[in-house]
Protein backbone atom coordinates (compact mmCIF):
# COMPACT_ATOMS: atom_id res chain seq x y z
CA UNK A 1 0.00 0.00 0.00
CA UNK A 2 1.31 3.20 -1.10
CA UNK A 3 2.77 5.56 1.66
CA UNK A 4 0.96 8.83 2.58
CA UNK A 5 2.67 11.97 3.43
CA UNK A 6 -0.35 14.34 4.66
CA UNK A 7 -0.16 17.32 6.65
CA UNK A 8 -3.18 17.57 9.70
CA UNK A 9 -5.24 20.80 10.83
CA UNK A 10 -4.86 18.73 14.44
CA UNK A 11 -6.40 20.45 17.55
CA UNK A 12 -4.34 21.26 20.38
CA UNK A 13 -3.57 18.11 22.66
CA UNK A 14 -5.01 18.33 26.23
CA UNK A 15 -5.98 16.17 29.10
CA UNK A 16 -8.98 15.05 30.62
CA UNK A 17 -12.11 12.60 29.58
CA UNK A 18 -14.23 15.62 30.09
CA UNK A 19 -12.63 17.28 27.18
CA UNK A 20 -13.67 14.62 24.74
CA UNK A 21 -17.50 15.68 26.01
CA UNK A 22 -17.01 18.90 24.56
CA UNK A 23 -18.69 18.40 21.04
CA UNK A 24 -22.04 17.81 22.54
CA UNK A 25 -21.58 21.72 24.18
CA UNK A 26 -23.35 24.42 22.41
CA UNK A 27 -22.00 27.56 22.05
CA UNK A 28 -22.51 31.01 23.19
CA UNK A 29 -25.22 32.98 20.61
CA UNK A 30 -23.31 34.45 18.04
CA UNK A 31 -19.95 33.00 19.18
CA UNK A 32 -17.72 30.63 17.51
CA UNK A 33 -16.27 27.71 19.77
CA UNK A 34 -12.93 26.58 19.70
CA UNK A 35 -12.62 22.85 18.70
CA UNK A 36 -12.55 20.16 21.05
CA UNK A 37 -9.43 18.83 21.84
CA UNK A 38 -8.03 15.00 21.75
CA UNK A 39 -6.71 13.37 24.69
CA UNK A 40 -2.89 12.83 24.55
CA UNK A 41 -1.41 8.98 24.45
CA UNK A 42 -2.71 6.25 21.68
CA UNK A 43 -6.64 6.54 21.44
CA UNK A 44 -8.77 4.23 19.79
CA UNK A 45 -11.66 4.85 17.70
CA UNK A 46 -14.00 3.00 15.16
CA UNK A 47 -14.73 4.28 11.32
CA UNK A 48 -17.30 2.61 9.44
CA UNK A 49 -16.94 3.09 5.30
CA UNK A 50 -18.09 0.39 3.94
CA UNK A 51 -16.56 -2.99 2.82
CA UNK A 52 -15.45 -2.68 -1.01
CA UNK A 53 -14.55 -0.35 -3.13
CA UNK A 54 -12.87 2.89 -3.84
CA UNK A 55 -14.73 4.51 -0.41
CA UNK A 56 -13.63 1.81 1.66
CA UNK A 57 -9.73 1.55 -0.17
CA UNK A 58 -8.74 5.07 0.38
CA UNK A 59 -10.50 5.25 3.56
CA UNK A 60 -8.21 2.70 5.23
CA UNK A 61 -5.18 3.96 3.49
CA UNK A 62 -6.45 7.20 4.83
CA UNK A 63 -7.15 6.01 8.30
CA UNK A 64 -3.24 4.41 7.86
CA UNK A 65 -1.91 7.31 7.39
CA UNK A 66 -3.30 9.39 9.95
CA UNK A 67 -2.58 6.65 12.69
CA UNK A 68 0.99 6.72 11.83
CA UNK A 69 1.14 10.43 11.93
CA UNK A 70 -0.98 11.02 15.17
CA UNK A 71 -0.07 8.48 17.55
CA UNK A 72 -3.49 6.95 17.78
CA UNK A 73 -5.51 4.09 16.48
CA UNK A 74 -8.30 3.74 14.01
CA UNK A 75 -10.45 0.65 12.95
CA UNK A 76 -12.17 0.15 9.92
CA UNK A 77 -15.52 -1.82 10.73
CA UNK A 78 -16.39 -3.54 7.58
CA UNK A 79 -20.01 -3.94 6.69
CA UNK A 80 -22.40 -5.18 4.07
CA UNK A 81 -22.03 -3.69 0.42
CA UNK A 82 -25.80 -2.94 0.17
CA UNK A 83 -26.91 0.88 1.09
CA UNK A 84 -29.70 -0.21 2.46
CA UNK A 85 -28.15 -2.81 4.26
CA UNK A 86 -25.34 -0.57 5.93
CA UNK A 87 -28.14 2.29 6.64
CA UNK A 88 -30.06 -0.46 8.49
CA UNK A 89 -27.46 -1.48 10.68
CA UNK A 90 -26.58 2.49 11.25
CA UNK A 91 -29.82 2.87 12.24
CA UNK A 92 -29.71 -0.37 14.65
CA UNK A 93 -26.44 0.68 16.25
CA UNK A 94 -27.12 4.20 16.69
CA UNK A 95 -30.38 3.26 17.98
CA UNK A 96 -28.76 0.93 21.02
CA UNK A 97 -26.65 3.95 22.12
CA UNK A 98 -23.89 2.19 21.00
CA UNK A 99 -20.23 3.60 21.54
CA UNK A 100 -18.95 0.69 18.68
CA UNK A 101 -18.42 3.20 16.06
CA UNK A 102 -17.37 7.02 16.21
CA UNK A 103 -17.23 7.98 13.01
CA UNK A 104 -19.25 6.83 9.93
CA UNK A 105 -19.39 7.40 6.33
CA UNK A 106 -22.43 8.67 5.72
CA UNK A 107 -24.42 8.37 2.49
CA UNK A 108 -25.52 12.00 0.94
CA UNK A 109 -29.03 10.75 1.71
CA UNK A 110 -28.33 9.80 5.43
CA UNK A 111 -27.81 12.67 7.34
CA UNK A 112 -31.88 13.62 7.31
CA UNK A 113 -32.43 10.03 8.42
CA UNK A 114 -29.71 9.48 10.75
CA UNK A 115 -28.92 13.14 11.85
CA UNK A 116 -30.25 12.98 15.67
CA UNK A 117 -27.62 10.52 16.24
CA UNK A 118 -24.53 12.86 15.40
CA UNK A 119 -22.76 15.83 17.11
CA UNK A 120 -23.25 19.11 15.94
CA UNK A 121 -20.01 20.04 13.95
CA UNK A 122 -20.73 23.77 13.35
CA UNK A 123 -19.77 25.17 15.99
CA UNK A 124 -16.14 24.12 15.33
CA UNK A 125 -16.21 24.49 11.82
CA UNK A 126 -15.71 28.20 11.37
CA UNK A 127 -15.55 29.18 7.38
CA UNK A 128 -16.46 25.51 6.50
CA UNK A 129 -19.10 27.67 3.94
CA UNK A 130 -16.02 29.37 2.22
CA UNK A 131 -13.92 26.40 1.74
CA UNK A 132 -16.66 23.56 0.57
CA UNK A 133 -19.60 24.15 -2.21
CA UNK A 134 -22.62 25.33 -0.48
CA UNK A 135 -24.87 22.46 -1.47
CA UNK A 136 -22.31 19.76 -0.06
CA UNK A 137 -22.61 21.85 3.62
CA UNK A 138 -26.20 22.10 3.00
CA UNK A 139 -26.69 18.46 2.55
CA UNK A 140 -25.33 18.02 5.76
CA UNK A 141 -27.27 20.43 7.56
CA UNK A 142 -30.32 19.44 9.62
CA UNK A 143 -32.30 21.68 11.36
CA UNK A 144 -29.34 24.52 11.42
CA UNK A 145 -26.93 21.74 12.74
CA UNK A 146 -24.17 20.51 10.31
CA UNK A 147 -24.08 16.80 11.39
CA UNK A 148 -22.16 15.68 8.98
CA UNK A 149 -19.28 17.07 7.41
CA UNK A 150 -18.39 16.36 3.39
CA UNK A 151 -16.17 13.96 2.64
CA UNK A 152 -16.08 13.64 -1.22
CA UNK A 153 -18.63 14.66 -3.56
CA UNK A 154 -20.19 13.35 -6.78
CA UNK A 155 -22.68 15.00 -9.02
CA UNK A 156 -23.94 14.26 -12.87
CA UNK A 157 -22.14 14.73 -16.13
CA UNK A 158 -23.42 14.81 -19.45
CA UNK A 159 -21.09 12.64 -21.96
CA UNK A 160 -21.75 12.91 -25.13
CA UNK A 161 -19.74 12.49 -28.69
CA UNK A 162 -18.50 14.93 -29.72
CA UNK A 163 -17.52 13.39 -33.21
CA UNK A 164 -21.26 13.77 -34.16
CA UNK A 165 -22.20 16.33 -31.86
CA UNK A 166 -19.45 18.89 -31.73
CA UNK A 167 -20.74 21.27 -29.06
CA UNK A 168 -22.55 19.94 -25.89
CA UNK A 169 -26.19 20.97 -25.94
CA UNK A 170 -27.02 23.62 -23.08
CA UNK A 171 -30.78 22.52 -22.51
CA UNK A 172 -33.04 19.59 -22.93
CA UNK A 173 -34.49 20.97 -25.67
CA UNK A 174 -31.05 21.62 -27.65
CA UNK A 175 -30.36 18.08 -27.13
CA UNK A 176 -33.31 17.01 -28.73
CA UNK A 177 -32.71 19.06 -31.63
CA UNK A 178 -29.21 17.51 -31.88
CA UNK A 179 -30.50 13.90 -31.95
CA UNK A 180 -32.92 14.98 -35.26
CA UNK A 181 -30.65 17.18 -36.46
CA UNK A 182 -27.41 15.41 -36.45
CA UNK A 183 -25.57 13.14 -39.00
CA UNK A 184 -25.96 10.29 -36.56
CA UNK A 185 -24.50 7.58 -39.27
CA UNK A 186 -22.31 5.90 -36.61
CA UNK A 187 -18.74 4.21 -38.21
CA UNK A 188 -18.54 2.85 -34.92
CA UNK A 189 -21.87 0.43 -34.65
CA UNK A 190 -23.26 1.00 -38.15
CA UNK A 191 -26.05 1.86 -36.86
CA UNK A 192 -27.86 5.03 -35.48
CA UNK A 193 -27.30 5.67 -31.89
CA UNK A 194 -30.20 6.48 -29.96
CA UNK A 195 -30.24 9.90 -28.31
CA UNK A 196 -30.17 9.94 -24.92
CA UNK A 197 -30.08 7.82 -21.61
CA UNK A 198 -30.00 8.07 -17.55
CA UNK A 199 -31.25 5.77 -15.13
CA UNK A 200 -34.50 4.99 -15.24
CA UNK A 201 -34.84 1.30 -13.31
CA UNK A 202 -36.97 1.18 -10.83
CA UNK A 203 -34.40 2.05 -7.88
CA UNK A 204 -32.47 5.21 -6.39
CA UNK A 205 -30.35 5.92 -9.34
CA UNK A 206 -34.26 6.80 -10.94
CA UNK A 207 -35.01 9.15 -7.94
CA UNK A 208 -31.84 11.19 -8.91
CA UNK A 209 -32.75 11.17 -12.55
CA UNK A 210 -36.88 12.29 -11.92
CA UNK A 211 -35.29 14.87 -9.11
CA UNK A 212 -32.80 16.48 -11.47
CA UNK A 213 -35.45 16.80 -14.33
CA UNK A 214 -37.76 18.39 -11.64
CA UNK A 215 -35.21 20.93 -9.85
CA UNK A 216 -33.83 21.83 -13.42
CA UNK A 217 -37.16 23.18 -14.26
CA UNK A 218 -37.48 25.15 -11.14
CA UNK A 219 -39.62 22.26 -9.19
CA UNK A 220 -38.78 20.62 -5.82
CA UNK A 221 -39.85 17.13 -4.14
CA UNK A 222 -39.59 18.24 -0.15
CA UNK A 223 -40.11 21.45 0.78
CA UNK A 224 -37.08 22.57 3.64
CA UNK A 225 -38.72 21.68 5.90
CA UNK A 226 -38.11 17.83 5.37
CA UNK A 227 -42.05 17.12 5.38
CA UNK A 228 -43.82 18.89 3.48
CA UNK A 229 -44.76 17.48 -0.73
CA UNK A 230 -44.16 19.92 -3.30
CA UNK A 231 -44.22 17.83 -6.47
CA UNK A 232 -48.03 18.80 -7.22
CA UNK A 233 -47.13 21.87 -8.98
CA UNK A 234 -46.03 23.17 -12.96
CA UNK A 235 -42.53 23.08 -12.57
CA UNK A 236 -42.62 19.12 -11.60
CA UNK A 237 -44.92 18.32 -14.02
CA UNK A 238 -42.96 20.16 -16.82
CA UNK A 239 -39.40 17.95 -15.11
CA UNK A 240 -41.64 14.58 -15.36
CA UNK A 241 -42.94 15.32 -19.02
CA UNK A 242 -39.57 15.84 -20.26
CA UNK A 243 -38.50 12.25 -19.43
CA UNK A 244 -42.16 10.92 -20.22
CA UNK A 245 -41.91 12.55 -23.66
CA UNK A 246 -38.35 11.70 -24.21
CA UNK A 247 -39.60 7.26 -24.16
CA UNK A 248 -43.15 8.26 -25.93
CA UNK A 249 -40.96 10.24 -28.89
CA UNK A 250 -38.12 7.35 -29.02
CA UNK A 251 -35.58 9.80 -28.12
CA UNK A 252 -34.84 7.61 -24.71
CA UNK A 253 -34.78 3.71 -26.07
CA UNK A 254 -37.06 1.61 -24.34
CA UNK A 255 -34.22 -0.46 -23.02
CA UNK A 256 -33.20 2.45 -21.05
CA UNK A 257 -36.59 1.75 -18.29
CA UNK A 258 -33.83 -1.08 -17.18
CA UNK A 259 -30.79 1.11 -16.97
CA UNK A 260 -28.70 1.63 -13.63
CA UNK A 261 -25.39 3.42 -13.90
CA UNK A 262 -23.63 0.26 -16.01
CA UNK A 263 -25.70 -0.77 -18.28
CA UNK A 264 -25.94 3.27 -19.43
CA UNK A 265 -22.05 2.93 -19.43
CA UNK A 266 -21.74 0.45 -21.46
CA UNK A 267 -24.48 1.07 -23.80
CA UNK A 268 -22.00 4.58 -24.66
CA UNK A 269 -18.97 3.15 -24.47
CA UNK A 270 -20.34 0.24 -27.28
CA UNK A 271 -21.08 3.78 -28.89
CA UNK A 272 -25.15 2.62 -28.87
CA UNK A 273 -26.04 6.30 -27.54
CA UNK A 274 -25.33 10.20 -28.12
CA UNK A 275 -25.90 11.36 -25.12
CA UNK A 276 -25.50 9.56 -21.39
CA UNK A 277 -26.46 11.02 -17.74
CA UNK A 278 -23.90 9.74 -15.48
CA UNK A 279 -21.42 9.95 -12.85
CA UNK A 280 -17.45 10.88 -13.00
CA UNK A 281 -16.29 7.59 -12.76
CA UNK A 282 -17.01 7.05 -16.58
CA UNK A 283 -14.85 8.73 -17.34
CA UNK A 284 -11.44 7.35 -16.80
CA UNK A 285 -13.38 3.95 -17.85
CA UNK A 286 -14.51 5.29 -20.98
CA UNK A 287 -10.85 6.12 -21.66
CA UNK A 288 -9.83 3.15 -20.68
CA UNK A 289 -11.90 -0.41 -20.93
CA UNK A 290 -10.32 -2.03 -23.77
CA UNK A 291 -14.17 -2.69 -24.77
CA UNK A 292 -14.60 1.34 -25.23
CA UNK A 293 -15.73 1.90 -28.87
CA UNK A 294 -15.26 5.87 -27.58
CA UNK A 295 -11.86 6.43 -26.10
CA UNK A 296 -11.27 9.62 -28.41
CA UNK A 297 -14.66 10.61 -29.34
CA UNK A 298 -16.46 11.71 -26.34
CA UNK A 299 -16.86 15.06 -24.70
CA UNK A 300 -18.02 16.10 -21.17
CA UNK A 301 -20.47 18.96 -20.16
CA UNK A 302 -22.87 19.32 -16.84
CA UNK A 303 -26.13 18.66 -17.28
CA UNK A 304 -28.56 20.48 -19.57
CA UNK A 305 -30.33 23.29 -18.23
CA UNK A 306 -33.73 24.93 -18.82
CA UNK A 307 -32.48 28.11 -20.45
CA UNK A 308 -31.13 31.28 -18.95
CA UNK A 309 -27.14 29.92 -19.70
CA UNK A 310 -27.62 28.36 -16.11
CA UNK A 311 -26.47 24.15 -16.70
CA UNK A 312 -29.31 21.74 -15.34
CA UNK A 313 -29.23 20.97 -11.45
CA UNK A 314 -27.95 17.48 -10.68
CA UNK A 315 -28.92 15.52 -7.84
CA UNK A 316 -25.80 15.85 -5.41
CA UNK A 317 -24.24 12.34 -4.71
CA UNK A 318 -20.95 11.69 -2.66
CA UNK A 319 -20.38 11.12 1.53
CA UNK A 320 -20.06 12.46 4.31
CA UNK A 321 -18.64 12.14 7.49
CA UNK A 322 -20.34 12.06 11.28
CA UNK A 323 -19.35 11.73 14.66
CA UNK A 324 -22.04 9.68 16.80
CA UNK A 325 -23.00 11.44 19.57
CA UNK A 326 -22.26 7.87 21.51
CA UNK A 327 -18.79 8.21 20.84
CA UNK A 328 -16.35 7.97 24.23
CA UNK A 329 -13.82 9.86 22.35
CA UNK A 330 -15.31 12.43 20.37
CA UNK A 331 -11.88 14.89 20.07
CA UNK A 332 -9.90 12.20 18.82
CA UNK A 333 -12.78 11.61 16.11
CA UNK A 334 -13.12 15.03 15.39
CA UNK A 335 -9.55 15.37 14.76
CA UNK A 336 -9.85 12.56 12.29
CA UNK A 337 -12.75 14.16 10.37
CA UNK A 338 -10.37 17.37 9.84
CA UNK A 339 -7.74 15.03 8.88
CA UNK A 340 -10.50 14.01 6.30
CA UNK A 341 -11.07 17.81 5.39
CA UNK A 342 -7.83 18.87 4.59
CA UNK A 343 -6.19 19.75 1.22
CA UNK A 344 -3.86 17.03 1.14
CA UNK A 345 -5.88 14.39 2.26
CA UNK A 346 -8.57 15.41 0.10
CA UNK A 347 -6.01 15.33 -3.01
CA UNK A 348 -5.02 12.09 -2.22
CA UNK A 349 -8.46 10.78 -2.64
CA UNK A 350 -8.58 12.37 -5.80
CA UNK A 351 -5.86 10.85 -7.56
CA UNK A 352 -6.03 7.08 -5.98
CA UNK A 353 -9.49 6.89 -5.58
CA UNK A 354 -10.81 9.31 -8.18
CA UNK A 355 -13.22 10.83 -5.63
CA UNK A 356 -14.34 14.03 -6.01
CA UNK A 357 -12.86 16.45 -3.85
CA UNK A 358 -15.35 18.68 -1.57
CA UNK A 359 -11.97 21.49 -1.10
CA UNK A 360 -13.25 23.71 -4.02
CA UNK A 361 -9.30 25.31 -4.31
CA UNK A 362 -8.45 22.02 -5.83
CA UNK A 363 -10.52 21.88 -8.86
CA UNK A 364 -8.01 24.40 -10.41
CA UNK A 365 -4.92 22.46 -9.34
CA UNK A 366 -3.24 21.67 -12.16
CA UNK A 367 -1.87 18.92 -10.94
CA UNK A 368 -5.08 16.93 -10.29
CA UNK A 369 -6.69 18.86 -13.62
CA UNK A 370 -3.93 16.90 -15.95
CA UNK A 371 -4.99 13.92 -14.79
CA UNK A 372 -8.87 14.43 -14.19
CA UNK A 373 -9.61 16.70 -17.08
CA UNK A 374 -13.25 16.51 -16.09
CA UNK A 375 -12.77 18.17 -12.45
CA UNK A 376 -13.61 21.76 -13.82
CA UNK A 377 -17.10 20.48 -15.63
CA UNK A 378 -17.64 18.45 -12.55
CA UNK A 379 -17.08 21.81 -10.29
CA UNK A 380 -20.09 23.76 -12.45
CA UNK A 381 -22.09 20.33 -12.02
CA UNK A 382 -21.55 20.41 -8.25
CA UNK A 383 -22.02 24.39 -7.96
CA UNK A 384 -25.50 23.73 -9.21
CA UNK A 385 -26.53 20.69 -7.69
CA UNK A 386 -28.98 20.15 -5.51
CA UNK A 387 -29.45 17.99 -2.83
CA UNK A 388 -32.00 15.46 -2.22
CA UNK A 389 -34.76 15.65 0.27
CA UNK A 390 -33.05 16.43 3.65
CA UNK A 391 -35.86 14.32 5.88
CA UNK A 392 -35.71 11.75 8.45
CA UNK A 393 -38.69 9.90 6.22
CA UNK A 394 -36.33 9.55 3.00
CA UNK A 395 -36.53 5.58 2.33
CA UNK A 396 -40.68 6.51 2.09
CA UNK A 397 -39.75 9.68 -0.11
CA UNK A 398 -37.29 7.78 -2.41
CA UNK A 399 -40.14 5.04 -2.95
CA UNK A 400 -42.93 7.25 -3.65
CA UNK A 401 -40.80 9.16 -6.29
CA UNK A 402 -39.75 5.65 -8.25
CA UNK A 403 -43.29 4.02 -7.96
CA UNK A 404 -45.10 6.69 -9.74
CA UNK A 405 -42.45 8.35 -11.76
CA UNK A 406 -41.71 4.42 -13.15
CA UNK A 407 -45.64 4.07 -13.54
CA UNK A 408 -45.17 7.80 -15.54
CA UNK A 409 -42.53 6.78 -17.73
CA UNK A 410 -44.14 3.18 -18.80
CA UNK A 411 -46.86 5.17 -19.37
CA UNK A 412 -49.23 3.28 -16.52
CA UNK A 413 -49.95 6.49 -15.03
CA UNK A 414 -50.51 10.24 -16.78
CA UNK A 415 -47.80 12.82 -15.55
CA UNK A 416 -50.80 14.73 -13.81
CA UNK A 417 -51.94 11.39 -11.85
CA UNK A 418 -48.30 10.46 -11.00
CA UNK A 419 -47.64 13.56 -9.15
CA UNK A 420 -50.93 14.01 -7.52
CA UNK A 421 -50.37 10.06 -6.03
CA UNK A 422 -46.99 10.92 -5.71
CA UNK A 423 -47.79 14.00 -3.63
CA UNK A 424 -50.28 12.06 -1.47
CA UNK A 425 -47.65 9.00 -0.61
CA UNK A 426 -44.74 11.67 0.63
CA UNK A 427 -47.50 13.44 2.73
CA UNK A 428 -48.72 10.28 4.04
CA UNK A 429 -45.11 9.52 4.97
CA UNK A 430 -44.13 12.42 6.18
CA UNK A 431 -47.19 13.15 8.25
CA UNK A 432 -47.37 16.80 6.00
Amino acid sequence: MKTLTLLCSAAVLLTGCKKDEAAKQQPTEGAAKPAPTAAPGPVEIAISCGSVGKEFDVCKEGVEAWSKKTGHKATVVTSTTSSTDKLAAAQQLLSAESSDVDVFSVDVVWPGILGKFFIDLKPYTKGVEAEHFPALVANGTLDGKLVAMPWFADAGLLYYRKDIVPQAPATWDEMIADCKSANTSSTITGKTPACYAGQFAKYEGLTVNVAEAINTAGGEIVKSDGKTPAVDTPQATAGLTALVEGFKSGAIPKEAITFQEEQGRQAFEAGKLLFLRNWPYVYNLAKTDASSKVKDTFGIAPLPGNGGGKPGASSLGGHNAAISVYSKHKATAFDFVKFLESEETQKFFVTQGSLAPVVTSLYTDSDLTSKLPYLPVLQKSIANAVPRPVTPFYPAVTKAVQDNAYAALQGQKSVDQALKDMQAAIKSATGG
